[in-house]
């Protein structure tokens, strides 16, 4: 029979202990989500800095830009906030994208789209980069090279063998499961060492790290930046700062933004004024980080074997996808919503809870989690 593998490979995925479903959210913050009229607290989302809490007022203004940014899709909101980042950032263009996934995807793809170009160039990826640059580089014409997890020793070794004309690194600012940091600084270092450009994912870096809260790239500026609005920002989509001539350029052949809607106005408007709160948000990044170092000092108290992060994403690798599966259902009992990480988004034999704490939460919230954690495990 036609398409049996659909259903095939949903059972296989379902006695594996890896079907994912969708859960319906009745109501979501920085410290609390309600499912199913149940309050828990949440230590799963990325409202690093208890954004999702502040309500936006807004004046009545265009819902959406009806068409691409190309035919007539591109307005004054969202030209005020790609002027508002380069400003704040350093760099001479931006283009807005509705998500992450589109901007870091398409933008490998359009960069070499040229095969001709692509011959002679390679993109070198971490191997624990985002699914969003991993399809970006799989589906580019560019020759891909992985190497080592913030291993720049290996990163150099693949550097010194490749025979590329045009050599892009990339990474991520905060590595989404694992919180940890990539050594932006060195891996600049090397891109100019070997006449590389250098790409960086600051997603969960950007209105966290930094002085003023612009990220991991707030002192280094990396040939081609993508931050999103999802994460600390509490909005929604993505941007990419570069050149102007590199935004020229994906102007004429990044397919995913000519032929896409642009990004709505009023999302962009009220992403600009978010922005504006971000950078006078001292008090929340203080806050966040008093409560990631008593996560982290209670966990070590009753030994759970955090991974290495200092951010605000706090792994606890627990191996088989079953039974991580089982004690984030346990800790829903406790009224503590935790999200069990499986493979293929984390590699075999290390599925995770990921938790993500938020300046919203409370000292007796963390307690809450980590005595949770204990009686679960």
């Amino acid at each position: 029979m036609a398409f049996e593998f659909i259903a095939e490979h949903l059972i296989e995925r379902q006695a594996d202990a890896l079907l994912r479903q969708r859960q319906l959210v009745e109501q979501s913050s920085g410290r609390f989500i309600e499912v199913a009229g149940k309050q828990y607290l949440n230590f799963a989302s990325n409202d690093y800095l208890g954004f999702a809490d502040d309500f936006i007022e807004i004046q009545a203004q265009q819902l959406g830009s009806h068409s691409s940014a190309l035919v007539n899709g591109y307005n004054k909101p969202q030209q005020q906030l790609e002027q508002r980042l380069c400003e704040l950032l350093g760099y001479e263009s931006a283009m807005l994208f509705n998500s992450g996934f589109s901007a870091n995807s398409s933008v490998l793809k359009a960069l070499f789209q040229d095969k001709s170009v692509a011959q002679s160039a390679a993109i070198f990826q971490d191997k624990l980069n985002h699914a969003s640059l991993i399809d970006g580089g799989l589906h580019s014409a560019a020759a891909m090279v992985r190497f080592n997890h913030n291993d720049l020793k290996h990163l150099e070794s693949r550097l010194q063998k490749s025979k590329a004309k045009h050599k892009l690194i990339v990474s991520e600012g905060v590595f989404s499961m694992d919180g940890d940091k990539a050594p932006i600084e060195a891996l600049c270092k090397l891109a100019k060492q070997y006449n590389a450009w250098l790409m960086i994912d600051d997603a969960h870096g950007f209105g966290v790290l930094g002085e003023q809260g612009l990220g991991s790239c707030e002192a280094i500026k990396p040939d081609l930046l993508i931050i999103t609005f999802g994460k600390a920002l509490a909005s929604s989509g993505a941007c990419l700062l570069a050149s102007e001539q590199m935004v020229d350029y994906m102007l004429q052949f990044n397919r995913e933004y000519i032929y896409s809607t642009a990004m709505s106005p009023l999302m962009a408007s009220c992403t600009l004024e978010r922005l504006e709160k971000l950078l006078k948000a001292d008090k929340r990044r203080s806050q966040l980080s008093e409560n990631i170092a008593y996560f982290k000092a209670l966990a070590k108290e009753h030994n759970l074997a955090l991974m290495e992060s200092t951010t605000a994403i706090q792994p606890l690798v627990l191996g088989d996808a079953e039974h991580t599966l089982a004690v984030a259902n346990k800790l829903k009992e406790k009224g503590v919503w935790l999200t069990a990480i499986r493979p293929p988004t984390v590699p075999f034999n290390t599925a995770r809870l990921r938790i993500t704490i938020s300046s919203a939460h409370l000292p007796d919230d963390i307690k809450q989690l980590v005595d949770s954690l204990v009686e679960c495990l």
